[in-house]
C-alpha cells in the first residue's frame, strides 16, 4: 500500500515545530515531503510557502502544511498560487471548518502562538476532515479569479 503524501515547509520560526510534526506524520503513515527550511537560522518564509504551494498546485501531494511565527506570511504567499486554498488555524475547530467548508488544501500554523500538542490536535483535525461540498461548493468555486 502506498503511503499518503503530504508537503511541509517552514521558516526559521517554524523549524522546530516542523520537525516535530514530520515525526508525527510519519508515525501516522505519511510520506512527508519536506520543502525546508532545514535549520533554525534566519530564512525568508515566502521561499518555503511558494515551494509547498507550487507542489500542491502540481498535485505532488494533495495537502500541505506551512509554519511560520504567526502563519500570516506563509498563508499570504501560498494563497497567491492558483488552486491553493491555504487557511490559518490555531484551534482544531478552525482546521475542521477550513477543510469542510472551504476545501482548504494547505494548513498554516502559527508556531509562536500554539504548543506542539495543540499543533498535533489541529493537524489531526485538518487531516480527518474532508470537503462537504453542497452549499459550500459554489462559494469555493468563486475563490479563484477567472
Amino acid at each position: 500500500m502506498d503511503k499518503k503524501r503530504i508537503l511541509i515547509g517552514a521558516d526559521h520560526a517554524g523549524f522546530g515545530l516542523k520537525e516535530d510534526l514530520k515525526k508525527t506524520l510519519e508515525q501516522w503513515g505519511y510520506e512527508v515531503l519536506d520543502e525546508g527550511t532545514f535549520s533554525d537560522e534566519r530564512a525568508d518564509y515566502p521561499d518555503y510557502a511558494h515551494k509547498v504551494a507550487e507542489e500542491v498546485h502540481n498535485h505532488t501531494a494533495p495537502l500541505g502544511i506551512l509554519i511560520c511565527g504567526s502563519a500570516n506570511g506563509v498563508n499570504m504567499a501560498a494563497n497567491k498560487h492558483e488552486g491553493v486554498r491555504a487557511a490559518i488555524a490555531w484551534t482544531p475547530e478552525l482546521a475542521t471548518l477550513a477543510r469542510t467548508h472551504n476545501d482548504a488544501n494547505i494548513l498554516s500554523l502559527p508556531a509562536r502562538f500554539i504548543s506542539e500538542e495543540m499543533a498535533v490536535d489541529i493537524l489531526k483535525a485538518f487531516l480527518d476532515a474532508s470537503f462537504e461540498g453542497g452549499r459550500h461548493e459554489k462559494r469555493v468555486n468563486k475563490i479563484d479569479l477567472p
